[in-house]
């Protein structure tokens, strides 16, 4: 079991930066895969990006490829995602979620943090 809390959301202007972070409970961070969802209004929840749990292997959602890093620090026990040259269309509340042996990196997952709020204005 692992809980999961992000935070770095907020308001930034179309070409900005932003970065998410996901602090994770427990000494088994390391046990987990962990990857970035969103959702925006009105729309299905969809995936952003994947890390292994020890940060080998990454997976991206065509739609962030070449602008999000995804990244994690088990001993901090935290994951972050870098968001780069931020569109109007990225705004959406932002979810971590971790397992520890999804069918494949784009899950499913079975923990879930609260989200924080990613605005981004043109």
């Amino acid at each position: 079991q692992v809980q999961l809390v992000e935070s770095g959301g907020g308001l930034v202007q179309a070409g900005g930066s932003l970065r998410l972070s996901c602090a994770a409970s427990g000494r088994t961070f390391s046990s987990y895969y962990m990857g970035w969802f969103r959702q925006a209004p009105g729309k299905e929840r969809e995936f952003v990006a994947a890390i292994s749990r020890s940060g080998g292997s990454t997976y991206y959602a065509e739609s962030v490829k070449g602008r999000f890093t995804i990244s994690r620090d088990n001993a901090k026990n935290t994951g972050y995602l870098q968001m780069n040259a931020l569109k109007p269309e990225d705004t959406a509340v932002y979810f971590c979620a971790a397992e520890s042996s999804p069918r494949s990196m784009a899950g499913p997952y079975g923990y879930w943090g609260q989200g924080t709020q990613v605005t981004v204005s043109s």
